[in-house]
């Protein structure tokens, strides 16, 4: 896809106006566009769009009406209208609306083009330079979640995320390791080996690891089931029909790490991603099962289609025997928690109150919205076994993405800071700036944290 940031000088000015103050903008506007808008009865109302002419009657900007919210979203409506073209915005916006109203330019431009080359030329737009790398850089993390989780499984599976991870680490100047098939037993990843060991494409434990060892240690873990048949609790065919989109915690977690490293903070950053398909063969695991984790814990399988927990269990048992200063994780984990919040807003689970708060406050900064819940300790009981330590699933569907989340903490040692996203990864329909298919979810609400908590 082109870039749609541009650096030359040749660009048509955006004039942004409220619609509440349009009037008196038109009071004070040149007659011959004054007499242009009141001809075609234009009011700026939000998203509208007009041409101006200048004084020899040629194009010479344009007006837009701006939303009544927001600012990622107040240019979102225009590249499709414009078309191809160089633009720039002209207003007297501070810079982080400005840097705000620029990615969702970028974001609006977006097209997954892995095997439909679009022929609709993108407009671009010139970038100030105060929030140009900035801009930039956002909307390329935010672009890889989207192209990863949109790409299909054939195409995306365990071994090519671990090449688009290995591709990223070079990039980006990180190492990383690969555990892979049966050598996740013989390093002690058993979870992670019993839910991908029925799929086709060998189960891995992906590690990327960055920085320097007297910083304190970052751990980012994100769930890479590659594809959820369901396992032998098959899903229904609708309930397949979005499972490429499973591993979209790795998507975020890759993402996360190229921002981190590319504003060089002060971290040492380990990225943790289990990848594998939950498949069906004659060797998958069952319900009923008790299967051991690298913990120590063992776990009764109540269903195998909660396994992005079972795989996550593993990773964050190793994460916590580093010691790090904090562990991460994002997770497309539960349909409960798109009941209780729909598709647009995660919700986060912490052991520490005050991070918590903290990301959320962060994502109402980036309009990246989070949601607070609960590790309500007493939802413990429902995750009792009477053969093992834990079940992997609820005895009661109520309160479903609670339980999944206390499921993770048994795997968080007691001392360590821990924050889990529960992310749709996805847009439902298409909207200005966010295309259906793939999505990032709760990226940049931690990103912002983690560059105050690492500066």
């Amino acid at each position: 896809m082109r870039s749609p940031f541009s650096s030359t000088d040749n660009s048509l000015p955006l004039y942004p106006v409220d619609p509440a103050c349009f009037d008196q903008w038109l009071a004070k506007a040149p007659k011959k566009q004054r007499k242009w808008l009141e001809a075609l009865d234009f009011h700026a109302q939000p998203g509208a769009v007009c041409g101006l002419p200048g004084d020899d009657g040629e194009l010479q900007a344009y007006i837009f009406g701006m939303a009544d919210q927001g600012w990622l979203y107040q240019l979102a409506t225009l590249p499709r209208q414009l078309g191809a073209g160089t633009y720039r915005l002209v207003s007297e916006w501070g810079p982080q609306q400005r840097l705000q109203a620029s990615l969702g330019w970028g974001l609006a431009c977006y097209q997954f083009e892995l095997y439909n080359k679009s022929k609709v030329e993108m407009p671009q737009l010139v970038l100030d330079e105060d929030i140009a790398l900035q801009a930039q850089s956002l909307l390329k993390a935010q672009t890889l979640v989207r192209d990863l989780v949109n790409t299909p499984t054939e195409d995306m599976g365990p071994a090519q995320l671990a090449d688009a991870m290995q591709a990223e680490a070079k990039h980006l100047g990180a190492s990383m390791t690969v555990v892979k098939g049966e050598a996740l037993l013989t390093e002690k990843f058993p979870a992670i080996h019993v839910v991908g060991r029925a799929a086709s494409r060998a189960p891995r434990l992906l590690k990327m690891e960055w920085g320097k060892t007297e910083d304190p240690l970052l751990v980012l873990c994100g769930k890479g089931v590659c594809f959820d048949t369901g396992g032998l609790n098959l899903k229904t065919g609708s309930g397949m029909s979005l499972m490429k989109k499973d591993m979209g915690g790795a998507a975020h977690v890759l993402a996360l790490a190229g921002l981190i490293i590319e504003a060089r903070l002060s971290v040492r950053l380990m990225v943790l991603v289990p990848a594998v398909e939950n498949a069906v063969s004659g060797n998958a695991y069952r319900p009923g099962d008790v299967i051991p984790t690298r913990k120590g814990l063992s776990v009764e399988i109540g269903n195998t289609d909660a396994e992005g927990r079972v795989v996550l269990a593993d990773a964050l048992a190793y994460a916590c025997e580093h010691e790090p200063d904090l562990v991460i994780d994002f997770a497309t984990l539960t349909g409960a928690a798109r009941i209780a919040l729909g598709a647009d807003l995660p919700p986060l689970f912490s052991n520490d109150i005050a991070i918590a708060h903290d990301i959320v406050a962060a994502g109402e900064h980036e309009e990246d919205p989070l949601w607070v819940m609960p590790l309500y300790q007493p939802y413990r009981d429902l995750l009792k076994s009477q053969i093992a330590d834990l079940s992997n699933v609820g005895s009661s569907s109520y309160g479903g993405c609670i339980t999944a989340a206390l499921f993770l903490e048994y795997f968080i040692s007691g001392k360590t800071a821990w924050v889990h996203i529960d992310t749709f990864a996805w847009n439902q329909t298409s909207r200005p700036g966010r295309p259906a298919g793939g999505e990032a979810l709760g990226l940049r609400a931690v990103f912002r944290y983690l560059r105050r908590r690492y500066a």
